[in-house]
């Protein structure tokens, strides 16, 4: 077909070999295969010139289309497979957001303008994001909670066939205390301290502690849970109100509520792991490399301090 627009644009054989770079056999070939498939005259004698019958000028208008096309396809592909067009799906755990996916795709954005960003919290569970991740229906999953890597009491899940997982930070848990509590005049409280107080857990999605047995096996006692919140600002709200004590990771905290005191924990210091959950085939878009770098360095910037500690209470 482009052989054929070349004989219409130039109006003979020989000029059309001239322009491709081909002899004027090949071109008269070229014409005969296509008159063959077609099965119609494209090509008539006008003169000493040739022309294009009605089909033949039908098809050409076609190939010209074709042609212009074919181009904005390969043009818009090169753009793909250089990372400056395209849409990324990311999810996150609860808490991730502000401190550790936004600067991340902030950083992506700067570099790649065009590529589309759709993101959302609340990831149910890591089993969930794992298997939207393999089944493509997300690109990039910050889970808190991933199958088939070591837990806190040295057990393995089930590993999400199809996916690798990066390991972005690991997020420590605070004790959440009301500001007139005992154990708020201290630096660090004990988690066997912690256990022996009325609980307050937030149903947040992630591997909440104050839901799961680990840091209270750990302690040698069950929390006694005396109320839920909705999430972790909630959660502080309950404490400040006098309720009781609750754990929360250090990430998720955003901004601190008055009237509570944030102290460490110890013996152990409960942790979540976060990490990014990718497709470990290849395949996927060249800005999500960009993107999990930004997340890597992010979370490198982000690991939490040790909380201050008011003049008062040190003094106390």
């Amino acid at each position: 077909m482009r052989v054929l627009c070349a004989v219409v644009a130039g109006g003979s054989v020989t000029a059309a070999a001239a322009r491709l770079g081909y002899t004027p056999s090949a071109v008269s070939q070229q014409v005969a295969a296509l008159e063959r498939q077609t099965g119609t005259v494209l090509l008539e004698r006008a003169g000493r010139g040739i022309r294009p019958t009605a089909a033949g000028r039908l098809l050409a208008e076609h190939a010209v289309l074709i042609g212009r096309q074919i181009a904005e396809a390969e043009t818009a592909l090169a753009d793909l497979r250089a990372g400056r067009t395209g849409r990324l799906v990311v999810r996150y755990a609860a808490g991730c957001g502000a401190p550790l996916v936004a600067p991340a795709l902030a950083r992506l954005r700067a570099a790649h303008p065009e590529v589309r960003i759709d993101i959302a919290p609340g990831i149910a569970s890591g089993d969930d994001a794992l298997a939207d991740v393999a089944r493509g229906l997300v690109d990039l999953a910050v889970v808190a909670d991933a199958p088939g890597l070591p837990g806190p009491a040295g057990g393995v899940r089930g590993v999400c066939e199809g996916v690798r997982l990066e390991h972005l930070l690991d997020d420590p848990y605070r004790a959440l205390l009301p500001a007139g509590h005992p154990l708020a005049a201290r630096r660090v409280v004990d988690l066997a301290e912690l256990a022996l107080e009325p609980w307050i857990v937030s149903a947040a999605p992630g591997p909440d502690p104050a839901r799961r047995p680990y840091p209270y096996t750990v302690a040698g006692a069950a929390p006694d849970i005396v109320v839920g919140g909705e999430d972790h600002a909630t959660v502080q709200s309950l404490v400040a109100a006098g309720l009781g004590v609750a754990i929360a990771p250090a990430l998720g905290l955003g901004a601190r509520q008055p009237g509570i005191a944030v102290r460490r924990i110890r013996g152990p210091e409960p942790v979540r792991p976060l990490r990014a959950a990718v497709r470990s085939a290849p395949g996927g878009h060249p800005a999500l490399l960009l993107l999990l770098d930004a997340l890597r360095d992010t979370g490198t910037g982000t690991e939490p301090g040790p909380p201050r500690v008011p003049r008062a209470a040190r003094a106390g």
